[in-house]
């Protein structure tokens, strides 16, 4: 029974995640940092890069925030960034970790509602990482020499239009399909 180890595994994943959201002192975390790199396996510097690139929009807007009301205020507060962004790196690296680890849809077998939100949320992502190496790869084809900043902006631009109206279209489409098969009870008396 390969999802009952899945399924300890998840419970594994979802007993240690909080463990972060407790722990103030920075370099305790950078060792959990060090632990969850280490026990990663040989994938370890893939899943640590992907760990960081999914974090660095967000956390370095909050960080740059944080900055400039430090600065506003007269007094940066570094280490509650260093807490913040170990604490973030640690809980994704962890995520990401256990998704090259588990098969999701093994470890929420039995849980009919799980395994269906799972299903669908994993096909729009295929379909969007599908979507953007198809862009990637129409833009290179297209251009012989480095493009210069304005046009990888304009190109980065149009890409972010279309996923948004792809996703807009696909969760009308699925929204549509799971009333029609009674997923939502909503009457029109209510």
């Amino acid at each position: 029974m390969a999802f009952m180890n899945a399924r300890r595994w998840l419970y594994l994943y979802l007993a240690v995640l909080p463990a972060p959201t407790f722990i103030h002192d920075p370099r305790l975390l950078g060792l959990g940092l060090l632990l969850a790199v280490a026990a990663s396996g040989a994938g370890r510097w893939r899943i640590l890069r992907r760990s960081l690139l999914a974090i660095l929009a967000f956390n370095l807007s909050v960080s740059l925030g944080v900055v400039l009301v430090g600065l506003w205020r007269g007094q940066v507060d570094t280490d509650w960034l260093l807490l913040a962004n170990l604490r973030v790196l640690l809980m994704v690296h962890l995520g990401f970790w256990f998704v090259a680890r588990v098969r999701l849809l093994d470890a929420l077998a039995g849980w009919p509602t799980a395994t269906l939100v799972a299903t669908l949320a994993l096909g729009q992502a295929r379909g969007f990482d599908r979507m953007l190496r198809d862009f990637r790869l129409a833009f290179a084809s297209r251009n012989i020499a480095r493009p210069r900043w304005r046009d990888r902006r304009r190109h980065a631009g149009a890409q972010a239009i279309a996923l948004l109206d792809k996703a807009q279209a696909q969760s009308t489409e699925v929204a549509l399909a799971m009333r029609s098969r009674g997923a939502f009870d909503v009457t029109a008396d209510a």
